[in-house]
């Protein structure tokens, strides 16, 4: 038995999410369902976490256990071979069984794009979330500082219907950075919470916008509520850009 390491990048527009779904079609089924075509095999694909309907991945990491033998590139070549185009194995590695996708992880870096102008070219749709407001970068970013940090960010995840076992996370780096149409929010942390950079995204936003006052930040997480300051920004604009071990 062999376990694989793979990187993967895809476009989410199509796809209900990373994890396995009864009826609809997700990045993880696919990539298992080419998998047992290669092998005959019935594998489980482990993620470094999951992404959300239209969420999209310059980086993400699984990796699987697999009988039938392949070399590292031929692995790589052989599931680019059978996936859509909108899934691309990047690289593939033999790692020692004590490697696991989710549980190694060490660090996580998301980036939320937003396209801050009248029109939103065509091409940028699924991609770039499109606010025609003018936003306020450096207030922004002013507010990104005070979510720096260890913080319960109960108040900047999303109910899924099921108790956390924590709210507190690490965020080691959260920047606002803006280049002529385009923001982006880069979120750095140990994890996140169920649409947690969503979260974040939406209420930065809500900043921008001036309907919240970056000082406002603290009491918000302090509260350990949601509250209508903090909604759920678009699916489209978040990547999930690079996970480290």
């Amino acid at each position: 038995m062999q376990r694989f390491k793979i990187t993967i990048s895809y476009d989410g527009t199509e796809y209900f999410g990373w994890q396995v779904q009864p009826e609809d079609v997700s990045v993880q089924g696919t990539i298992e369902k080419a998998l047992h075509e290669l092998s005959g095999e019935s594998i489980k694909v482990h993620g470094s976490g999951r992404t959300d309907q239209g969420v999209h991945a310059r980086g993400q990491v699984a990796h699987f256990d697999i009988e039938k033998k392949f070399t590292e590139r031929g692995m790589m070549r052989a599931l680019n071979a059978l996936l859509p185009e909108d899934i691309r194995i990047l690289s593939s590695k033999k790692v020692c069984d004590s490697f696991h996708a989710r549980k190694t992880v060490k660090t996580k870096e998301y980036r939320y794009f937003i396209w801050n102008d009248e029109v939103l070219p065509p091409f940028q749709r699924s991609y770039r979330t499109h606010v025609r407001t003018p936003l306020d970068v450096d207030k922004m970013a002013k507010a990104a500082k005070y979510l720096v940090g260890r913080h319960s960010f109960k108040s900047f995840s999303a109910n899924r219907r099921k108790e956390e076992g924590s709210y507190v996370r690490d965020l080691y780096r959260l920047d606002v950075k803006k280049k002529g149409s385009e923001i982006v929010i880069i979120a750095q942390g140990s994890g996140f919470l169920y649409k947690m950079v969503r979260s974040i995204a939406g209420y930065l936003i809500r900043v921008g916008k001036g309907k919240a006052k970056p000082a406002e930040t603290k009491k918000i997480l302090k509260a350990e509520k949601r509250t209508q300051h903090v909604e759920t920004a678009p699916p489209q604009g978040l990547f999930l850009w690079k996970v480290r071990y």
